[in-house]
């Protein structure tokens, strides 16, 4: 019982940690047009809505943005953007101009972004489901949106994309949850001892 018990929790800890990371490190996870843009990331989606609306400070948006600025610096050998000029880097100085309806028309996506940037950062005290929900809201909206012909672009570059890291933050959002995982550790050793009697 107490190694399932460990097992669960180290499994759910370094999901929650992967998690953590794919969304504050701002990982692409797909490509969806947004106020900005292309989004790549849940944390952009977000961001970009936070600022449009004007929630929270520019503050809060920026050190949203920060990390996955300087993770995105050091992979593509770039300098690292000034906290100042954060948001002209990710072309957030005309999103307040453009109009809401893009984000509202992938509203799922909206969604999703909002609840997974938040259990990521929620992770860091207690994993929770709503980062698998948001993930699975996100997968959701933009599969809809590829199988309606919704996204029937002529130009590429605009189209609608799911990266497989998507389905990696999926699982790793679904493998923080401690009671599931113990759930499913405890299954398969059932099964093994069946397998092996």
């Amino acid at each position: 019982m107490s190694s399932s018990r460990e097992r669960a929790r180290a499994i759910s800890s370094i999901a929650a940690a992967a998690f953590f990371f794919l969304i504050i490190l701002q990982v692409p996870l797909f490509r969806v047009p947004c106020r900005i843009g292309m989004c790549t990331t849940p944390m952009q989606v977000t961001s970009s809505q936070l600022f449009a609306t004007e929630i929270f400070p520019q503050s809060v948006v920026k050190a949203l943005l920060y990390p996955g600025a300087v993770a995105n610096a050091f992979l593509m050998s770039k300098t690292i953007p000034s906290y100042d000029d954060l948001l002209d880097a990710y072309n957030f100085a005309n999103s307040k101009a453009v109009s809401s309806a893009i984000d509202l028309r992938r509203i799922e996506v909206l969604a999703g972004s909002y609840l997974m940037v938040a259990g990521a950062l929620l992770s860091l005290m207690k994993p929770v489901r709503m980062s698998f929900f948001g993930a699975l809201l996100v997968i959701w909206g933009l599969a809809r949106e590829v199988m309606l012909g919704k996204t029937a672009y002529s130009n590429s570059s605009k189209s609608i994309r799911m990266y497989p890291t998507l389905f990696f933050a999926a699982v790793s959002a679904f493998a923080s949850m401690r009671k599931d995982v113990r759930k499913i550790v405890r299954m398969c050793r059932t099964r093994k001892s069946i397998w092996i009697d």
